[in-house]
């Protein structure tokens, strides 16, 4: 008898990719198919809901032989989180466009709400920002059902990209845990809607969609060629959770940075209330929320990307050609700043710029301004979780091994890099074979993760007075003109 399989979807920001697992956890294929944004005007960010659907068909189409189908024992979801969708629960289309979690148009609520900030964040564990869904979720509603009419009848459905996927599959409107805890909207405490929040916000209880665990229950396949309609979804897990739970994150002391298109750095545990972090559910596997701290980062990758379209070369190209940044500082503030100074006001600057500053530099700055950001997360991850002393790290940048070593740098701690880039859909693949029984936590736990360390080469000397420049230009990016972490 041939052995199963498990297929791991990731919907990510800029593309979407399938993993075909055996029972041993080893990758047996895998496929990418990229997705399109477009930026309608400064400070939007939009996605096609339906572009998001046929990728994830085409990636399976691609990853899943005609032959394997028949051996997916089951499948796992991990999706890009914050962003949001709405669309009618009769037909099934898309009313307006994704708004995706870089979007920043709401910008102006966060201040006209300013004096509910602390309920907010007492409440969802996130502070009022609009990279949250909730806000969305009130521009969409304005757009499209000014009066709430429509959402109150059970006419319309708004969710994050896990709740639009599983509702191409049939059957109820549901969302998983951890993508909850992302929307603003949900007491992480109760795992349910709070009515306080969804009454500040201007979002009917009857638009949203049954909260469910990560392992469900959800709706079988359907129309996922060349899988059999009928084969079960056992997980689902946000993306930068996901990728946590490839690293066997539920052990202590586990602090991950995923580097994609922006960057989260995640740690189970924590104060509710750390400075400069977030709280989320992490996942919740039967026994109940698994929460967790996290910083956000809205431009890191992007970054990078950004300077490629600018000079119109491929990013490969632009990494190698890096060289010393100089006296050359880059605040990618694009839509604003994130973890830890959750500043949508800031703006993007360079400074240290002479007539002999080159696109070398700039890429070495725009590296800089990655590992400093992330460190500056993992800084205050420190203070709520214990001393990291390693940082485990993933994702598609991760492959720059100059990024990987001015991350040490930079931190003063060891980075491990992960062997496999593409650890979100790794991580929702282990989720969906503990559901399948193909493995136990124990297992998982116990699975080598062969991983690349970097140790830091830089003496403590230059270390604080490279991280005093970089502090200095926050400081300018910012119209509170503060640059230091409190």
């Amino acid at each position: 008898m041939a052995s199963p399989l498990i297929l791991a979807i990731d919907q990510g920001t800029s593309s979407t990719k399938a993993l075909l697992v055996d029972e041993g956890g080893r990758v047996v294929s895998r496929a990418v198919v990229p997705v399109a944004e477009s930026q309608p005007r400064p400070g939007w960010v939009e996605q096609s809901a339906g572009e998001l659907w046929q990728s994830v068909r085409r990636a399976v189409a691609e990853c899943v032989a005609p032959e394997q189908a028949t051996r997916v024992a089951g499948v796992g979801f991990s999706n890009q989180r914050e962003s949001l969708v709405l669309w009618e629960r009769r037909t099934g289309e898309p009313v307006g466009p994704l708004l995706s979690w870089q979007d920043q148009r709401t910008a102006d609520r966060c201040h006209e709400l300013a004096g509910s900030a602390e309920l907010v964040r007492s409440v969802s564990g996130m502070p009022l920002d609009p990279m949250f869904s909730a806000l969305k979720a009130r521009w969409l509603l304005d757009a499209h059902d000014p009066d709430r009419r429509r959402s109150r009848a059970g006419e319309l459905c708004l969710g994050t990209v896990d709740s639009w996927l599983l509702s191409r599959l049939g059957g109820e409107h549901l969302i998983e845990v951890g993508n909850a805890s992302r929307t603003q909207l949900l007491d992480i405490e109760t795992a349910d809607w709070d009515p306080r929040l969804l009454e500040l916000f201007g979002v009917p209880a009857e638009v949203l969609p049954r909260v469910v665990a990560s392992c469900g229950p959800f709706p079988t396949v359907r129309d996922l060629a060349p899988l059999p309609d009928g084969v079960p979804v056992l997980a689902v897990m946000g993306d930068s959770h996901a990728a946590m739970f490839a690293h066997a994150g539920w052990r202590p002391g586990v602090v991950k940075a995923t580097y994609g298109t922006g960057s989260s750095v995640m740690a189970i545990g924590g104060p509710p209330d750390a400075p400069g972090l977030c709280r989320s559910i992490a996942w919740d596997l039967g026994d109940g929320p698994v929460h967790a701290v996290e910083g956000n980062i809205r431009a890191t990758g992007r970054t990078v990307s950004w300077l490629a379209e600018l000079f119109d070369v491929p990013a490969d190209v632009l990494l190698a050609e890096a060289a010393d940044p100089g006296n050359v500082h880059f605040v990618p503030a694009f839509g604003g700043l994130g973890a830890p100074w959750w500043d949508p006001d800031a703006s993007p600057v360079i400074i240290g710029l002479t007539l002999a500053t080159r696109r070398a530099q700039l890429v070495a700055a725009a590296l800089e301004a990655v590992a400093f950001q992330v460190e500056d997360v993992v800084a205050a991850a420190d203070q709520a979780v214990g001393q990291v002393s390693v940082l485990m790290a993933d994702g598609g940048l991760t492959r720059s091994a100059r990024l990987m070593q001015l991350q040490a740098d930079v931190s003063g701690r060891a980075v491990a890099r992960s062997g496999e880039h593409d650890l979100s859909c790794l991580g929702v693949a282990d989720a969906a074979g503990l559901a399948a029984k193909l493995w136990t936590l124990g297992e998982l736990e116990r699975r080598p993760r062969p991983a690349d360390r970097f140790e830091p080469a830089l003496d403590e000397t230059d270390r604080a007075a490279r991280k005093a420049a970089w502090h200095e230009a926050v400081r300018r990016s910012r119209p509170s003109g503060e640059g230091s972490i409190t």
